[in-house]
């Protein structure tokens, strides 16, 4: 079918439906997904207190036990040298020996119930896992398809002109945010979240500790629980950090390159990161600031990741009409002649240019390091 025998309202009214009950289903999986992490939270604390009370009844078992076996030992010397011992003596050691039994008993029957709670508990957990990880993957490929039909195929008609060309790499984006929304979410519940909920389960601690072994202990457990919400701090703030560093929008791109290359050197062992700015230092507009972090941030992701480089330098040069990056590494390179599929890493910096109605060129070989020089005309992006 032809484009111009194509009912526009009507493919308006068919995408409007189907943005519609895609957003709907995806707030359903949603909803069912947080359930499950509420659900999941809940039973996570059930069964952290009764691992607690297993080995608290075990603990419990093992002194009874060791009472009841000295109690029948005693009540086997009365009964042996009977004549020996008052009528009390004898039924004061037989209620003991058989209060200690029946304590026992009903202490072990406590643990068998406690450990079959603890598995059942284990085994929901390992289900609702399984329910929260399908949920949060269906989620993800919902949010593609709806990004797809709410972006790519809004405006079908201008799209398809070039469309073969955009396709790939506006799915790649797609994925690629849904991908860092992953992360973020991972990194979330791996980092700060885990290292809240062992503050919480670690000041219940020191409670006990407090009362069973003194105050001593207690301020040990103390300074353990502040190394850990430092950690989580620290683990907040990184994570901050990496989403958009507020020095950015504070004190301009001049310090927020310097404190991302020394946070970055940091963080790889053995790469020697440098910066110099050559030019001014005058801030920019936020959008121009923000764009150009964004290019020297994947440049140098870029050479880390795939360039296996010693040393990664950047300049940076502000003039009254020009803006130059300069991001130069000394990694194992690449033939820049040659496209490679899923190199949507380049794509998306160049097209980041292009809105800047600037001008980028990469220069490498294979084992000659690589070169991305990138120039943006600054009067452009100050006009009044």
């Amino acid at each position: 079918m032809s484009i111009k025998k194509v009912d526009a309202k009507a493919l308006d009214k068919i995408l409007e439906t189907m943005v519609s009950t895609v957003s709907e289903s995806k707030d359903e999986v949603f909803d069912i997904g947080e359930q499950c992490r509420k659900d999941f939270e809940t039973l996570s604390k059930e069964l952290d207190d009764v691992k607690i009370r297993v080995a608290i009844v075990i603990t419990d078992s093992d002194a009874l036990d060791s009472k009841a076996r000295f109690a029948r030992k005693r009540l086997s010397e009365v009964s042996m040298y009977f004549n020996h011992f008052s009528e009390e003596q004898v039924r004061d050691a037989y209620e003991r020996a058989h209060k200690l039994q029946v304590d026992l008993q009903i202490n072990r029957q406590l643990e068998k119930e406690l450990r079959n709670r603890r598995d059942e508990l284990e085994l929901r957990l390992r289900g609702l896992q399984q329910t929260i990880d399908k949920a949060v993957h269906l989620v993800s490929q919902i949010s593609v398809v709806q990004n797809y039909l709410t972006q790519d195929l809004k405006f079908v008609g201008e799209a398809l002109q070039e469309a073969k060309r955009k396709q790939d790499f506006g799915l790649k984006i797609i994925e690629a945010q849904e991908q860092e929304r992953k992360k973020l979410s991972r990194e979330i519940h791996d980092g700060p979240a885990q290292m809240l909920a062992n503050v919480m389960m670690r000041s219940d601690l020191i409670e006990r500790v407090q009362r069973e072994r003194g105050p001593d202990e207690a301020l040990v457990e103390i300074r353990s629980l502040k190394v850990m919400v430092r950690n989580a701090l620290y683990e907040v703030r990184r994570i901050i950090y990496d989403l958009r560093p507020m020095a950015l929008d504070d004190l301009g791109l001049v310090p927020t390159l310097r404190k991302y290359l020394q946070t970055t050197e940091d963080y790889n062992n053995g790469v020697n990161l440098n910066f110099v700015n050559l030019g001014q230092v005058k801030r920019l507009p936020s959008d121009m600031e923000v764009a150009l972090f964004r290019l020297v941030q994947e440049a140098v992701q870029n050479s880390l990741k795939h360039a296996d480089p010693k040393q990664i330098q950047v300049k940076l040069s502000i003039s009254k009409e020009m803006v130059t990056v300069v991001v130069k590494d000394d990694g194992k390179g690449f033939d820049s002649s040659i496209q490679k599929e899923g190199s949507f890493g380049l794509v998306g910096m160049r097209e980041r240019v292009e809105l800047l109605e600037g001008e980028m060129t990469i220069d490498s070989q294979p084992g000659a390091g690589t070169l991305v020089f990138i120039q943006i005309p600054y009067h452009l992006n100050n006009r009044e």
